[in-house]
């Protein structure tokens, strides 16, 4: 009774409280945070400050809030404006454009530490004045630093690289627990800060370069500490930019508006030195074999769905029928087959590791791993293998992310949800075609696609994705012509011509028109999929090999002495030769029992190394939003011997 009449009480009080400082106002169809703010001349930081479910997006009829001072107060030595976000704007180059701090504006701004910049969203700029002295803002450095979030960085990386927990880094950022921005400032404990490391020929060590630019008309700009000048060279496009510095091309624009004009050789960029960039060139694969660190034992925990209360309880039929008929269940018996010749592979190693093995009772909707997260102590797990099905490796992810524990999807081609913790082991087919294009623009080669109509998503694809790529037009009529094709080839350098049609017809026209520019240009026929109708009698295998045919793959032929041995065993022990399946089971399997064994963690060494097996390539890449995908794809080409070649 005494606890309903104080909060009655509290309500009324705060009521009488508010309609004395405070108007408000009902959400008309169409309006904003934004526009309102605008209407009673404040700031969107002054309605989410009274009405924090506004940040959740605004109902019709809903009431608001609204505070009646509309001056913000300013003192001799600070002025104020207001500044209207427009896309691709970032805190630094607000802050670079009043000549002020980024953490001037988001003092000015509280709502920018949560939700970020907002198109269109209104803020204050609080314009420093020159006299004003640095010493507090040097004082606060010593005891405090900032980290601004880059494309592809996960919680969980972002801790480690500053030897923190996860758990300490959303204590001092409470607006990043359910999901991490790009271009989001963090807050950072000094004293765990870690140092950084830039592993490019370009920038050597982890000091800005104090050489002033060559161009005397080009202002000196004072750069946070996670950023660094960067001097375009000749030939540099923004496929090699955004590749060597691992940022989207949208982020780096963002950090460098003057690019909206295109790429020139001599431009002084800022690009992000917070994390690692990535490898640009892999001439070879690394032999973890040769690195083992056994002074840890490590557990890897696989989920396999046997499904096998389901086997025992059908007495509709026999194990032997039911492998007849059940595609699953052999897929899960190949892929287990496999896991466990790699584990064979560990022990002869030596590898100081202990695998537990559990049924994960799946359907494409349901798994009993969760129950057994619940009912088993899973401490002192590495890494997790499966379940199979998407939907359940990602609860299993989704419940192990606290931990910290990696949990690797091993068949699912789909991209998945931002886990930060989850491990896409199979390349996405985009990621796939992505490889082929990143393949050619090594080569730097003239790129040209001759594009089916009917083929809109492909189009699309490259449109939106492989700008550098020229569309070969179609006839006034809508068709494919020789003509065409041939006016786009260039003379001195390899013509990449990608085929996407499905018609026999159209197939064999440009199959005779590549052949027959052979004798004048440089030609080299490339699908991005694969194409049944290339397996047509119409279509002569001959013609493919002349124009060495490429395209990528996850997997490859292998024919070398290591994949041999392992056929070899493989049917020794299984009395057959290893399907898709066990070949993909015992890599996967092998390459994350290696990578667990090594001096460093499972999530360092997994963006930091590539490896390669018998069939399969591991090369993971962080997602932007959370995660890891693997971008580990073969190409593949058709020798003019008949026989398929790898190219990368």
């Amino acid at each position: 009774m005494f606890k309903s009449f104080f909060y009655i009480s509290f309500f009324c009080f705060s009521a009488i409280v508010f309609a004395q400082n405070y108007t408000k106002h009902t959400v008309q169809q169409g309006e904003t945070v934004t526009s309102i703010a605008q209407k009673y001349k404040i700031t969107p930081s002054d309605i989410y400050r009274l009405n924090p479910d506004a940040q959740n997006g605004l109902s019709y009829n809903a009431v608001l809030l609204i505070p009646k001072s509309t001056t913000p107060t300013t003192t001799s030595s600070e002025k104020k404006i207001t500044h209207t976000i427009v896309a691709k704007e970032t805190l630094y180059g607000i802050a670079t454009k009043y000549k002020t701090t980024v953490e001037a504006i988001e003092k000015a701004n509280p709502i920018l530490k949560e939700k970020g910049l907002q198109v269109g969203q209104v803020i204050v700029v609080p314009s420093l004045s020159h006299s004003k002295s640095n010493l507090e803002d040097k004082v606060l450095a010593l005891n405090k630093t900032t980290h601004i979030v880059q494309e592809g960085e996960t919680k969980y990386g972002i801790a480690k690289q500053y030897s923190i927990t996860v758990d300490e880094l959303e204590k001092y950022n409470p607006s990043i627990k359910d999901n991490l921005p790009v271009g989001a400032v963090l807050n950072i404990n000094a004293q765990k800060k870690a140092t950084v490391l830039v592993s490019t020929k370009e920038i050597e060590t982890s000091t800005p370069p104090t050489t002033k630019p060559e161009t005397p008309s080009k202002p000196e700009v004072s750069l946070p500490n996670n950023l660094y000048n960067y001097t375009v060279k000749a030939g540099e496009t923004f496929y090699r930019l955004t590749h060597k510095f691992s940022i989207s091309q949208a982020s780096l624009i963002a950090l460098n508006p003057e690019l909206n004009e295109g790429v020139k050789e001599g431009m002084i960029l800022r690009v992000p030195a917070s994390v690692s960039v990535k490898k640009e060139v892999l001439s070879s694969f690394k032999d973890l074999t040769k690195s083992i660190n056994n002074q840890t034992r490590k557990e890897l925990v696989l989920f396999i769905p046997f499904n096998a209360s389901k086997i025992q309880n059908d007495t509709s039929q026999t194990v032997q029928e039911r492998l007849k008929k059940d595609k699953f269940l052999n897929l899960t018996l190949d892929f287990y087959s496999g896991a466990l010749m790699a584990i064979d592979s560990a022990k002869t190693l030596g590898l100081n590791v202990n695998v537990r093995v559990f049924d994960s009772q799946e359907t494409k909707n349901s798994t009993s791993a969760l129950a057994l997260l619940r009912s088993n102590d899973f401490s002192k797990a590495d890494a997790v293998i499966g379940p199979f099905y998407q939907v359940n490796v990602e609860k299993i992810a989704e419940a192990l992310e606290n931990q910290n524990i990696p949990v690797i999807s091993p068949l699912s081609k789909e991209e998945g949800n931002n886990y930060s913790n989850l491990y896409q082991s199979m390349p996405t087919p985009q990621a796939v075609k992505n490889a082929m294009f990143e393949y050619m623009q090594k080569k730097e080669g003239n790129i040209i696609a001759v594009v089916d109509p009917k083929k809109i998503a492909i189009k699309e694809y490259i449109e939106q994705y492989q700008k550098e790529t020229q569309i070969v037009p179609l006839s006034d009529k809508g068709t494919i012509t020789a003509d065409n094709i041939k006016k786009m080839l260039v003379k001195g350098k390899m013509n990449y011509v990608i085929m996407e049609s499905e018609k026999t017809g159209t197939i064999n026209l440009i199959l005779n028109t590549l052949i027959a520019a052979q004798k004048e240009y440089q030609v080299n026929l490339v699908i991005l999929e694969e194409n049944e109708t290339l397996n047509f009698e119409e279509i002569q295998l001959s013609k493919l090999t002349k124009l060495k045919m490429t395209y990528p793959s996850i997997n490859r032929d292998n024919d070398l002495r290591d994949a041999q041995l392992f056929e070899r065993y493989y049917k020794k022990k299984n009395n057959t030769l290893p399907s898709a399946y066990a070949t993909r089971g015992f890599d996967l399997t092998f390459d994350t029992l290696l990578r667990l064994s090594q001096n460093t963690e499972f999530s360092n060494n997994a963006v930091s190394i590539a490896t390669q097996y018998v069939e399969n390539k591991f090369d993971y890449a962080p997602k932007v939003s959370g995660g890891f995908l693997n971008e580990g794809v073969h190409i593949l080409y058709y020798d003019t011997d008949l026989t398929i070649k790898t190219a990368n």
